[in-house]
């Protein structure tokens, strides 16, 4: 019999075999507490341009990305939207359920049909109750991603728009990009906007950067996919 996940998702969507308990956020816990984690998840299936959860909403639910992706955006006070990041399937969003926020600090919204496995915040409490030593494992797994996102913040410390967006390309190519003969290719559009965001430079300069990554031989644009040839054998 197919698991819960795969009925729901079907043949449209490729699923992670990452499952909820081995999440890294719940690295480390006995075999129990991973059952019981997998046994209380809830499953939802969502299309592309729907919201997990928009800006301001109450902090009410964390996720898994089972399958699909899903981009986090935030909206400044004169209208300006920023790109933060693009998750993939086998990653995790609304880990802000874990903080004292009352309401998320950004939108998630689906770029893929895809299909989410998580937790209520109630439902999730009941759990920790239940298995306290879910709790004290989740502090250490969160302290340990802080360190994790402070390196990577420092890769926006590069004065060279050039060297700055082509490491941001590069990171979002081994997140989600896949194999080919050219290379590694990155499977969904990129805009410059996005770019200029991901990179914290302004969109003419990110047009500037990318025309020189192109003669350089870094990046080629094919069928509006980027595709990083000097990483098909990394």
């Amino acid at each position: 019999m197919a698991c819960l996940c795969e009925q729901i998702a079907g043949n449209d969507i490729d699923l992670s075999p990452i499952c909820i308990g081995h999440l890294w956020v719940f690295q480390n816990l006995a075999a129990e507490e991973i059952e019981a984690l997998s046994r209380e998840a809830l499953r939802k299936k969502s299309e592309t341009g729907q919201s997990l959860f928009l800006q301001g909403d109450p902090t009410n639910e964390m996720f898994l990305i089972k399958g699909g992706r899903v981009k986090l955006s935030k909206v400044l006070e004169d209208g300006t939207e920023l790109t933060l990041d693009i998750r993939k399937a086998g990653d995790f969003v609304g880990e802000n359920m874990f903080s004292e926020e009352s309401q998320y600090p950004v939108s998630a919204y689906c770029l893929e049909d895809t299909l989410t496995c998580g937790f209520s915040r109630n439902q999730f409490e009941k759990l920790v109750l239940q298995h306290p030593k879910i709790g004290l494992q989740i502090i250490k797994n969160l302290s340990e991603r802080i360190t994790w996102l402070t390196r990577r913040v420092g890769s926006l410390a590069v004065t060279n728009i050039e060297d700055r967006l082509y490491r941001v390309l590069i990171t979002v190519a081994k997140e989600h990009g896949t194999i080919s003969p050219q290379g590694i290719v990155i499977q969904f559009p990129l805009t410059h906007e996005d770019l200029s965001f991901l990179t914290g430079a302004h969109r003419v300069s990110i047009t500037r950067a990318m025309q020189a990554l192109k003669k350089a031989g870094k990046i080629i644009h094919k069928d509006k996919r980027l595709i990083l040839p000097a990483m098909k054998t990394a």
